[in-house]
């Protein structure tokens, strides 16, 4: 079984910063692409950052520049360094880790709200 764990969401003011933390833990092996999405209310899940197991990264244009997705593979960890936050990134944030097991629809996090004030 397969567990992953996220932390770091939480309310902050615009122009502030959040680092949100996976670890995947379990019977998971060959992890490949680790990614974040995020889904505000009444919308759809969105890819927000992309990185692949060589470290080649992808961000969805809103947040480039202002986020960083980087990993730890010794840890099973992925993380997002997220910098001058606007309200309009306001989600709850779903870290997605891609294994040899699940290699298209990947494993899923609970999912860690984030909140970003005015």
């Amino acid at each position: 079984q397969v567990q992953l764990v996220e932390s770091g969401g939480g309310l902050v003011q615009a122009g502030g910063s959040l680092r949100l933390s996976c670890t995947a833990s379990g019977s998971i092996f060959s992890t490949r692409a680790m990614g974040w999405y995020r889904q505000a209310p009444g919308k759809q899940r969105d890819l927000v950052a992309v990185i692949s197991s060589g470290g080649t990264t992808n961000y969805a244009d809103s947040v480039k520049g202002r986020f960083t997705i980087s990993r730890d593979n010794a840890k099973n960890t992925v993380y997002l360094q997220m910098n001058s936050l606007k309200p309009e990134d306001t989600a709850v944030y779903y870290c997605n880790v891609k294994s040899m097991q699940r290699p298209t629809s990947g494993f899923w996090g609970q999912g860690t709200q984030v909140t970003v004030s005015s």
